[in-house]
């Protein structure tokens, strides 16, 4: 890869999810506001019956606003995770040499891994603003004022190790998690032949882009049950679990091992529409972008290999 097609994947790993990422968390938002409050609710009196009842409920209660909560740490962490996600995973393609499946899933962990340092912060607060208010149309008792507030608070209490919460969890999630999507995108693009003059390249990366967020998230959905519940434990000053293990053990002990199953249904609703949308129109920008400067005819791929500069730029969600 030349310098300049380096320097363009990194500005538009910065400045360009603001359109395609930005959409998708406005879209995607809800569904995973239903997922956490599914995941983490007390199994002694359940509020929610299941998905719909979920999004019912909480219109109704707390109106559509009610859905939209926490959506100020996403959007602040936009940026950032997908900078951090499209340099390493980019850099980590270069340095292993070869673009093979094997290598997109080791590059796709590194960054995973990574990122998790503005990640587990921002769904830290994510998860307590969505949690705040269940059931109140006005909350009578804000915790937090915003997200901002909330980590600043949860600091003031806790310090930096309360502000991580959920580390190792994300670590858990993240790291299989984005080795998974970047290996289940190349292999779909490999398999469906996603040529720069193929007329029906769009809905094949569209397709390819929704099912790898899909298996991205089956693969670590049990431990985004636990993070969740880490997470979202301590809220009213009485902590429930003591470790990652009493919080599997309590959970399973008390709900059975599906219990891992909570919020799926709405993460998968929300899964495919909202990575399909981002694998693939980040994919035809950057391809775009270096197409200007490489300065190639029609549809000519940049380089020789068109899978490499495709799935080298595969665009990881918000997990």
């Amino acid at each position: 890869m030349t310098e300049s097609g380096s320097l363009s994947t990194v500005f538009f790993s910065l400045f360009f999810p603001l359109s395609p990422g930005a959409a998708g968390v406005l879209v995607g938002h809800p569904f995973d506001t239903v997922k956490v409050r599914l995941q983490v609710q007390s199994v002694d009196k359940p509020l929610y019956r299941g998905t719909y009842h979920c999004f019912q409920s909480i219109i109704r209660q707390e109106s559509v606003f009610g859905l939209y909560k926490g959506i100020g740490s996403p959007m602040m962490g936009l940026t950032f995770i997908n900078a951090i996600v499209f340099g390493v995973q980019g850099n980590t393609m270069r340095l292993l040499g070869v673009d093979t499946p094997a290598n997109q899933f080791f590059a796709g962990a590194a960054a995973g891994a990574i990122q998790c340092v503005i990640c587990c912060p921002m769904e830290l607060a994510k998860t307590r603003m969505q949690m705040q208010g269940t059931g109140e149309k006005k909350s009578t008792r804000k915790l937090y004022k915003n997200s901002l507030d909330c980590l600043a608070r949860i600091y003031n209490r806790e310090g930096l190790r309360g502000v991580n919460r959920g580390m190792v969890t994300t670590l858990i999630r993240e790291t299989p998690g984005f080795g998974v999507y970047f290996l289940s995108y190349d292999v779909l693009t490999r398999s469906l032949g996603c040529e720069p003059d193929d007329r029906f390249m769009i809905p094949k990366l569209l397709f390819a882009g929704g099912m790898a967020g899909i298996a991205s998230w089956l693969s670590t959905y049990p431990v985004d049950v636990i993070k969740s519940r880490l997470q979202a434990d301590g809220v009213g000053g009485v902590n429930q679990y003591s470790s990652i293990a009493d919080c599997v053990r309590q959970s399973v002990r008390r709900e059975g091992y599906m219990v891992f199953t909570r919020g799926l249904t709405s993460t998968l609703l929300r899964a495919f529409p909202v990575n399909a949308a981002t694998f693939a129109t980040v994919t035809l920008i950057l391809m775009y972008a270096r197409g200007v400067e490489v300065g190639p005819k029609d549809c000519e791929p940049v380089q020789p290999s068109h899978h490499a500069q495709i799935q080298q730029q595969a665009q990881p969600s918000s997990l």
